[in-house]
């Protein structure tokens, strides 16, 4: 056994007590994951947050807010992920108390906290290396850590030129609000606009400057290295570490291929496919020798005082901004299939890729390109068609908002009318897909959008059960 390590029972548990006499820093180690699984689970989750309409690449620390805090309701909590990658990130800190459930990449990491405060730093920099700690990590593992706010902190590989991810990580800010004092940042905060990038604060220059000026200071910081299995340090460790290393290149591979899809089955979907367009549809009006035809409607509960045609902005806004991953991949392969055939190609899901278009055409609300609208007097509904022609068939969308006294329903419907044997033969191939995910993903992930703007109002769920 290698003579500096302790056998604990339980988990293996670092404690470092504050310099500045405010919380302690404590990081819990709590399994080891099998060899290579820090790196897969980066690289999946890595591709999952760049594909989610929230994600924030700020500070090398990419991260995505998974769930907002709700301060009418009381609910101050906030739930975040973020990586950080091989090149590890810069010394920062947040006003507000931190809890976060990480994985390390396969090389392993280095935890740096240094809780120096304000008025000790400002006396003389030579504070923020005084109180500084670090805890080593193995590699693919879980472990949990807490501090309170105001901590100085940085994640980096264990070694320098390791291209092993550092971590991924789950973060629960416990009080969104918690230590910022009334401004600009607080008023983003109860907006709803907070960001990790914009909570966080880095270096002084002046600390920084120190820093650079006094490298060897980094030859005599403490250190607490925690492991499972095998001492830190020993041969046994040293020989898993390496392994888990290779294996992590190995996985990290294969997830390239995977892509960042992720699905929802939610077995009480909101999502309606209805027989034939409302009652007074526009879609009533185009391609009358259609080939195909669907509706699909999506109800929200609540009152609202906004007019049809403002949500029907948001919801156009919605099919722009909140994309399914899953839809901009299969677009991707259709694009590939089909540009040698000199077919129209677009990044946005066919039902409303025209709102990519730059004509001269009619604008809804200034701004939303559309082929017609049409507004009811009393403003309770909205209509717009949407659609374009091609060499092997048109297409016709209608996207609709109608207020009732139950709540809003808006519908999303298509018609397909085919030019030719080929256009046919593409339908026949795509309209099951269409059908059972690409048209009711787009229309729920767009008034999911939407739904934001407009706090009342929440989807409808079993309504259609």
């Amino acid at each position: 056994m290698h003579r500096h390590a302790d056998v604990v029972p339980g988990f293996p548990t670092a404690r470092i007590r504050s310099y500045s006499g405010g919380l302690p820093v404590e990081v819990v180690l709590l399994a080891q994951l099998g060899p290579g699984a820090g790196d897969r689970l980066h690289a999946d989750t890595g591709a999952l947050q760049r594909a989610h309409p929230g994600f924030v690449d700020a500070l090398d620390e990419p991260s995505v807010r998974i769930a907002a805090p709700d301060f009418d309701a009381g609910e101050r909590s906030a739930l975040y992920t973020f990586t950080v990658g091989a090149a590890g990130h810069p010394f920062h800190r947040h006003a507000g108390h931190r809890t976060f459930t990480a994985v390390t990449g396969s090389g392993g990491v280095r935890l740096r906290f240094s809780t120096a405060s304000d008025a000790q730093l400002a006396r003389d920099p030579a504070h923020f290396a005084a109180a500084l700690h670090h805890v080593d990590l193995p590699p693919d593992a879980l472990f949990c850590v807490r501090f309170g706010g105001g901590t100085w902190h940085q994640f980096a590989p264990l070694q320098a030129s390791s291209s092993h991810p550092v971590l991924f990580a789950l973060s629960c800010h416990t009080d969104e609000l918690g230590g910022l004092p009334p401004g600009a940042l607080q008023d983003d905060v109860l907006a709803g606009d907070a960001t990790i990038a914009t909570l966080t604060e880095t270096l002084p220059a002046a600390v920084q400057a120190w820093l650079a000026t006094h490298p060897a200071h980094a030859q005599r910081i403490p250190t607490v290295r925690l492991a499972l299995h095998a001492p830190p340090g020993s041969w046994q460790q040293h020989l898993c570490a390496s392994l888990r290393a290779r294996a992590g290149r190995v996985h990290t591979r294969l997830a390239g291929w995977c892509g960042g899809i992720g699905f929802v089955d939610g077995r009480a979907s909101p999502v309606k496919a209805l027989p034939s367009p409302p009652t007074g549809s526009l879609l009533s009006e185009h391609l009358p020798d259609f080939h195909h035809e669907d509706t699909f409607s999506l109800r929200l509960q609540g009152m609202t005082n906004a007019t049809a045609s403002a949500l029907m902005a948001d919801v156009l806004e919605g099919f722009l901004q909140y994309r399914p991953a899953g839809v901009t991949q299969l677009m991707r392969l259709r694009n590939a299939l089909v540009r040698p055939l000199r077919l129209r190609t677009s990044p946005l899901g066919c039902p409303v890729s025209s709102l990519l278009s730059t004509g001269d055409g009619p604008m809804f609300a200034g701004r939303y390109p559309v082929l017609a609208q049409r507004i009811d007097a009393d403003g309770r509904r909205a209509q717009v068609i949407l659609g374009a022609n091609d060499r092997h068939l048109a297409f016709r969308s209608c996207v609709g908002v109608q207020i009732t006294d139950a709540g809003v329903e808006i519908t999303l419907g298509t018609r397909v009318q085919c030019a030719n044997l080929f256009g046919r033969a593409y339908m026949a191939a795509i309209s099951g897909v269409h059908h059972a995910y690409i048209a009711p993903a787009m229309l729920r992930m767009a008034v999911e959008g939407a739904v934001q703007r407009h706090a009342p109002l929440t989807l409808a769920q079993g309504l259609f059960a």
